[in-house]
Parts: C-alpha cells; sequence; structure tokens
C-alpha cells in the first residue's frame, strides 16, 4: 500500500475510522467488507462467505464458511441498506431465507420464509428469480416465475412477492403483484418509489415493467403505458431489447441499466417525474453480458459477460449513457461469470484507495478479484485470485465492515 502525505483533517477521519473498526491509528491491515456468494450445485444450496483485506483485496474464508441456505438452488443473495443482514432466495423450494450479520462477518440463519402465505403448496407462487429492498428498508421484492397452480408443464404468469420488512430485519406476511410470464430481475429506485421489473418474455420486446411503489404499504401500482394480464398472455412495458436479463439503476434514480443477452448491449434509460422510462442510448458488451455494478465511487460501470468470460467497463458520458472503458474495455473473469460486486473504504478516510471487484463464476466455481484505479477505472487482478468457492456459484454481494 502506498502512503501519501495527508493533512490533518484527512488524518483524523482515518482514526476515527480505524478506532470505529476496534483498530489503533498505526494498523496497517484490517478488514474492509464481507463478500458473500449463493451456489446451488448442493441440497440444500450453500453460501461461501469472505473477509475482504483492505490492502491487498484478499478473500479470506470465514471461519463458518461455507453454511447452508436452507433451501435448494439458492439464486442471489441480497443485502440490506444496513448492511446487517441478508436475504438468500432458494429457487426450487419457493422460500427466502434472512441471516444476520455478526460483527465478525459470519452469518446465522433466523427463518424461512414462503414466498406465497400459509404453508407450502402447489397453489403457492412458485419460483423466485430475483430480490431488491426499497432504500429505506421497509420492503423487500422478490419476482417470481409462476403464480399459485401454474407450473412448468402449466406455464402461466408470474408476479413479485411483496414482504415488509420489520424493525428488527425479519419478514411479514407478503402480497403478491401480478408482473409478467416470466420476470427475472428487479430494481427499487432510490429516491423516487417507483420499482422497475425486467420480464423475459419471447412473444414481445416491451419487457420492462414500471410499477409506482405505495410507501405505506409497498404494493405497486403499473405505470401509464403498463399492461400486466393476469391470464397466459404477454404483458407489455416498454422496449427493452431482445433478451433483457438483468437491472441496475445509479444512485441519483435518474438513470436505469439493462443488459439484453441477445444483442451483446446495455441499455441506458432516462427516469422522468413520472417514472416512465426512456430509452436514449446503447453501448456494446462482449458475449452474452449478465450482471451489471456501478463501482462505490459512482464513476464507472462494469458488466459481466457470461458466455465470453470477461468484465466490460465503461465511463459515463454527460447524460448518463456508458461509454467504453479504453482502459478496462474487455477484462478477464472466471468462465460463466454472473453478478458482479464493489467494496472499498469511504471517500471521507482515504479517497485514493483502490476499490476491490469481486465476480461471482458459475463454471470453475470461484471468484474472481480485481482492484480498479479510482482515477482511471483500470482493473488489475488481485494476487491469489481467483478465489475458490463452492460448486456452482449463482450470485455475490458485499456489505462494508464500517456499518
Amino acid at each position: 500500500m502506498k502512503w501519501n502525505k495527508i493533512g490533518r483533517g484527512s488524518l483524523a477521519s482515518i482514526v476515527s475510522v480505524a478506532m470505529g473498526l476496534g483498530l489503533t491509528a498505526c494498523s496497517k491491515t484490517y478488514t474492509v467488507g464481507y463478500v458473500y456468494m449463493t451456489t446451488a450445485k448442493a441440497n440444500p444450496g450453500l453460501m461461501n462467505g469472505y473477509e475482504v483485506d483492505y490492502q491487498s483485496g484478499t478473500l479470506n474464508v470465514l471461519t463458518d464458511s461455507p453454511i447452508p441456505t436452507n433451501g435448494r438452488n439458492p439464486v442471489t443473495v441480497v443485502a440490506a441498506p444496513n448492511g446487517h443482514f441478508l436475504y438468500v432466495l432458494n429457487h426450487d423450494d419457493s422460500t427466502v431465507t434472512d441471516f444476520a450479520i455478526g460483527t465478525d462477518g459470519k452469518v446465522y440463519p433466523q427463518a424461512v420464509y414462503n414466498i406465497g402465505s400459509g404453508t407450502n403448496s402447489p397453489t403457492l407462487p412458485t419460483f423466485p428469480t430475483a430480490g431488491s429492498i426499497d432504500p429505506s428498508g421497509k420492503f423487500l421484492y422478490v419476482t417470481f416465475t409462476y403464480q399459485g397452480g401454474y407450473t412448468t408443464a402449466l406455464p402461466g404468469p408470474g408476479g413479485i412477492a411483496v414482504f415488509p420488512i420489520n424493525s428488527d430485519n425479519t419478514l411479514g406476511k407478503p402480497s403478491t403483484v401480478n408482473a409478467g410470464r416470466n420476470p427475472v430481475a428487479i430494481t427499487a429506485t432510490n429516491s423516487n418509489h417507483f420499482v422497475y421489473v425486467v420480464d423475459q418474455d419471447s412473444a414481445t420486446t416491451q419487457n420492462l415493467l414500471a410499477f409506482t411503489a405505495n410507501t405505506t404499504t409497498g404494493l405497486l401500482t403499473p405505470l401509464p403505458g403498463v399492461t400486466i394480464n393476469n391470464t397466459n398472455a404477454a404483458s407489455t412495458g416498454f422496449a427493452s431489447g431482445v433478451t433483457p436479463n438483468a437491472i441496475l439503476q445509479d444512485a441519483s434514480s435518474q438513470h436505469l441499466y439493462i443488459t439484453d443477452q441477445a444483442s451483446n448491449q446495455v441499455l441506458t434509460y432516462s427516469i422522468g417525474s413520472t417514472g416512465v422510462p426512456t430509452l436514449i442510448a446503447t453501448a456494446p458488451t462482449d458475449a452474452g453480458p449478465d450482471g451489471l455494478t456501478i463501482d462505490v465511487t459512482g464513476k464507472f460501470l462494469f458488466v459481466v459477460n457470461y458466455t465470453a468470460g470477461t468484465i466490460s467497463g465503461y465511463t459515463f458520458g454527460s447524460n448518463g449513457q456508458p461509454v467504453p472503458s479504453t482502459v478496462a474495455a474487455s477484462v478477464q473473469a472466471g468462465t460463466g461469470p454472473t453478478c458482479i460486486t464493489t467494496i472499498g473504504v469511504p471517500t471521507n478516510a482515504n479517497p485514493s484507495h483502490a476499490v476491490y471487484v469481486y465476480v461471482s463464476n458459475q463454471l470453475s466455481n470461484n471468484i474472481t478479484g480485481l482492484q480498479m484505479n479510482t482515477t482511471t477505472g483500470a482493473l488489475e487482478l488481485i494476487q491469489n485470485t481467483p478465489f475458490s468457492g463452492s460448486a456452482l456459484p449463482t450470485c455475490i454481494t458485499s456489505v462494508p465492515s464500517f456499518r
């Protein structure tokens, strides 16, 4: 690590953060955060946990890792805004498991919740695919493939389960909102109470569904221009490419980004005051774009490409559109990358310190770790990467240790 000359105010900020982490001012190593990865090969599925070394970005396996997710085929993990809880979606059991995160990063399962009310039965909603929490931490939104009574053999409409999140981070009884025949991704915006869902229905190219969220109940109402069909017919919204599969918003809630795995591109939308998304630009990716993230500084966008096994990096243009990076246009990851997450030191503590980037690789059963240059967005492999994981990783997330 390179130590720079700093002013008294900056030094005080660093000491403050260090003391908050239980460190002395002369410490040169500590844990900057934790990384969690769901894996689907075992039955029940597993979640791997790691601590992130501040100086190097090296992932050190937590002593209780891996831990069962208490469900089959966990497809993703969602971190609460306060960084103290994780929610894992178990696809094949149609459940959500919540985990408390200890001060040392270890996770502790709390309860398992059905996507529908009551007990498991064929009449309940099935197969959760993605989740998002509103920034206030009041509601967990979970997309699922089939409404109660429908199955793979008898396809029908999917939907969104709206879980109220209690003050202790437990989940209340969910409500259900209809949402297309194959919803696969969702995001709840930061400041304007809109929720956006990516449907993946081959019968239409208008697969971006938009809703306004009730701030009291969390329930969703389709925006003008969105038609939700409650039968086995396509729901339609806004143009979204050929096969959209992941969605992301920026910190200002002014832009949405969607990957289109069939057309190898990322689409950019502006969000108007009414919540209606307007397509403003597209940018090329490598083959098979999947998960995407904006780094913790907010200056760079990264997309993982499942087929190519790479990461595509972008800066932002004047209206928020991605501009292919000149220093990280195509960076090697592992085989079959699915999700990407970034973590770093708070900017008031050390604005020059690197940000770390981690990618879950589904077919090579590991994590690619990289260090991001905060000035240019360049990515450099971390020493000892890749970091091993359990079989068939599905997704990855991170939380800071200074929660």
